[in-house]
């Protein structure tokens, strides 16, 4: 990222969200981004994840000029690539559990029977085999949360970004999800997390703090 900005009209001036945000992440990093609320963070993580592209300055993904792309080009390059994990989980209310799960691999050249076994290997892994036919409503908040990770990973991204990835789940299984970021981080795996948890953000190996829109 080069000098990334973000802002809003707000009346006759501007509300700043991000400012000159000049950032280079390596593949293969494990990035914690933290900072107070208001501060920008799931702004940055919008932008890196291609779902915003309303922004001012430059950004290269894989050497691609993302800033230069539609959003049909954008979408393209974050389903190829990308598994998010998002504050409010986005999970689909109209698919089951298991359904849920199979839509990153309906994005990928899988075959039908290759994608029920990753399905089926991912409920077992999370625990959630129980689930699998339940939908979204039916599920409590620590278990959407754990289903919206399972859908992150299922199809084995390049870069996952995850905002409070572990929000909602107690320690036990914030420990078990922080421990599968780690080991997918060390199979090859880029990520960049938003935590306000000291003890998650430590599985880092670098830490970003954001103030008022600024890297601090």
């Amino acid at each position: 990222m080069i000098n990334v900005e973000k802002s809003y009209p707000v009346g006759p001036s501007r509300y700043w969200v991000l400012r000159r945000i000049n950032l280079e992440i390596r593949e293969g990093e494990f990035i914690t981004i933290m900072g107070p609320s208001g501060a920008g963070k799931s702004t940055l993580l919008a932008i890196l994840g291609m779902l915003d592209g309303e922004f001012k300055g430059e950004y290269y993904f894989l050497d691609t000029p993302i800033h230069k792309l539609s959003v049909k080009q954008r979408a393209e390059i974050n389903k190829k690539y990308i598994g998010f994990v998002f504050q409010q989980y986005h999970l689909l209310d109209g698919l089951t559990v298991a359904e849920n799960l199979d839509i990153p691999l309906s994005y990928r050249d899988i075959r039908a029977s290759e994608r029920q076994a990753l399905v089926g290997d991912t409920l077992d892994r999370f625990h959630i085999v129980g689930k699998k036919d339940l939908f979204p409503s039916q599920l409590s908040g620590g278990q959407q949360q754990l289903v919206a990770v399972a859908r992150a990973v299922i199809a084995s991204p390049r870069l996952i970004l995850a905002d409070e990835p572990t929000g909602n789940l107690h320690s036990s299984q914030g420990k078990e999800i922080m421990d599968l970021f780690k080991k997918l981080n060390e199979e090859g795996t880029t990520i960049i997390q938003v935590t306000h948890n000291e003890n998650w953000a430590a599985y880092g190996n670098r830490t970003i703090k954001l103030v008022d829109g600024w890297i601090s």
